[in-house]
C-alpha cells in the first residue's frame, strides 16, 4: 500500500511505508512524544535541508528482535519538502481509505508523523500509515487510512 502526496507541488510523491523499517530516520512510537524526542522546528529545517534521504548508508545489520518488538513512526516533513510544495499552500486534506478526509493546516503536517509499523508489523487493518500530530495530541485517536495527502 502506498500513499500520494499531490494537488499545489511540483513533484507528486508516492510512499511505501513498507521500507521505512530500514530507514534512520523512523522513531519508536514509545519515544516520539518525550519531551526530549519531540524534534525542534529548527533541528528538523537545519537537517532537511543538510541532509539527503540515507538511501544505502544505512545498510548494517538491524537486532531483528528489536525491530519486531517496537512500532515505529516516520517524520513526514521531510517527504513533505522533497515535493516542492507551492508557497501559497494552507492546508492539507489528508484522504483515507473509509472515502473520509481531514483537514490539518500545513504547518501541522509538516510537524506530523506517519505510523507505519505495529508491534515490528506492516499496518494491514487501516493502512498503510496513521497520521500522529508532532505534539502528540491525538494519540488515542490517530488519523488512520492515509491514502492521499492533498495539498491546497
Amino acid at each position: 500500500m502506498i500513499i500520494q502526496i499531490k494537488g499545489k507541488v511540483k513533484y507528486p510523491i508516492t510512499l511505501d511505508p513498507s521500507v521505512w523499517i530500514f530507514d534512520d530516520r523512523k522513531v519508536k512510537l514509545e519515544e516520539a512524544f518525550t519531551p526530549s524526542t519531540v524534534p525542534n522546528e529548527d533541528v528538523i529545517e537545519s537537517n532537511s535541508k543538510s541532509n539527503k534521504p540515507p538511501v544505502n548508508h544505512s545498510i548494517k545489520k538491524y537486532n531483528k528482535k528489536e525491530l519486531l518488538e517496537h512500532s515505529y513512526l516516520m517524520p513526514i516533513q521531510e517527504f513533505v519538502e522533497n515535493a516542492e510544495v507551492d508557497k501559497k499552500v494552507s492546508e492539507a486534506i489528508l484522504k483515507t481509505s473509509d472515502n473520509k478526509e481531514h483537514t490539518i493546516t500545513y504547518g501541522e503536517l509538516l510537524e506530523s508523523f506517519l505510523l507505519f509499523s505495529i508491534d515490528g508489523k506492516q499496518i494491514k487493518e487501516h493502512g498503510p500509515a496513521y497520521l500522529y500530530y508532532g505534539d502528540g495530541s491525538n494519540q488515542d485517536d490517530p488519523i488512520k487510512g492515509i491514502k492521499v495527502i492533498e495539498l491546497r
